[in-house]
């Protein structure tokens, strides 16, 4: 952070506004530099310039300590954006600034609209977030619409809930705001039930990656057996295994099942015949090219003839893109597309700086 001028020197430099403070502490400022930096102030510079005394211009900016509202009008008189000249010394004293006024800043910085300073202010407050102090932080969150340091906050509760009921904070909140402890609760909870939701999704989309790479499986293994498989030379040691255990399933179908003539009758032979029904759904072959599965023309036809339920439509519909996500993951990115995306991340970074 470099200054726009020397703060040192500016107060040194005849003001033309005074900042008073709650202790009644003032502060000489120019107001060339408040109102630039925000329009709050830049509002309440012009209304306490009309009157008799427009000279002697006085804004109060109270709620906060003295110490703090100097660090925010220190603030004020600097660039957001960082530079080599006194970058040092300036990073320092920032840092020093918002780990002693971290919270006075920010609700400094969300009353009176200073968008950059918020940013910083609530990505150092979320940085330095101790479960002593999540729950007074959590309120502040909320009364200053800074949903990154609210976002902190519960991470660093559901991490250590025990910590965060043994401080202060919490004890206050249970004797005078309820109402935050429950929200905290509940943002928890909430936490937890996407947490499980998400971990049922990738289950399910295993299943779906595995359903869809055993109809794969399918077509290699009777593709071999008429000797026009090359893909199988290449197959890895895991796909060995699962193939195997689809062949040994193909041939249990084809005794028991051909003997039998009923499927239903043995379990295996209901999974085997589950598995081709569902390969004769998704397999889609160009120019009336002949499928080597077995029973997939047939199925085919019946399914069409007969009609399907809507369970089975979506079985189909995840297996196929389950079948389709890998392919688009692993192509190639335009170049164009990268650049964009950098531009967008470097942009995106430098917001929050």
């Amino acid at each position: 952070m470099a200054p726009r001028a020397d703060f040192a020197a500016l107060r040194a430099s005849p003001a033309d506004v005074r900042v008073v403070t709650s202790d009644g502490s003032s502060i000489p400022a120019h107001s060339s530099v408040l109102a630039a930096a925000s329009p709050v102030l830049e509002r309440m510079i012009v209304g306490a310039r009309r009157g008799w005394d427009a000279d002697r211009t006085v804004v109060r900016v109270l709620g906060a300590p003295s110490d703090a509202v100097a660090a925010f009008l220190h603030f004020l008189y600097c660039c957001p954006d960082p530079s080599r000249e006194k970058a040092a010394a300036a990073e320092d004293w920032a840092e020093d600034a918002l780990g002693a006024h971290g919270a006075a800043l920010l609700a400094l910085a969300h009353a009176y609209r200073v968008p950059w300073l918020k940013r910083r202010v609530e990505a150092a407050v979320a940085a330095r977030l101790t479960a002593e102090r999540a729950v007074d932080a959590l309120k502040l969150a909320a009364l200053c619409d800074a949903p990154r340091l609210h976002l902190a906050c519960a991470r660093l509760a559901a991490k250590d809930l025990a910590a965060v009921q043994r401080s202060e904070g919490w004890r206050f909140a249970g004797r005078h705001d309820a109402g935050l402890q429950l929200e905290l609760l509940q943002l928890l909870h909430d936490a937890d039930q996407r947490k499980e939701r998400w971990e049922r999704e990738r289950a399910s989309q295993h299943v779906y990656r595995q359903l869809s790479d055993a109809m794969v499986l399918l077509d290699h293994i009777f593709a071999a057996a008429d000797g026009a498989c090359e893909a199988c030379k290449e197959a890895s040691p895991c796909e060995d295994g699962v193939r195997r255990g689809l062949e040994q399933l193909m041939r249990h179908f084809a005794a028991c099942g051909g003997r039998n003539r009923k499927p239903a009758a043995c379990q295996r032979c209901r999974r085997a015949f589950q598995l081709l029904r569902l390969h004769a759904s998704v397999c889609e072959r160009a120019g009336g090219e002949p499928c080597r599965v077995p029973l997939c023309s047939n199925l085919k036809a019946k399914m069409q003839e007969e009609g399907v339920d809507k369970t089975w439509k979506l079985l189909v519909k995840k297996v196929t893109r389950a079948r389709v996500m890998p392919a688009l993951a692993s192509r190639e990115v335009p170049e164009a597309v990268k650049k964009s995306w950098a531009k967008y991340s470097s942009r995106r970074a430098g917001r929050f700086r």
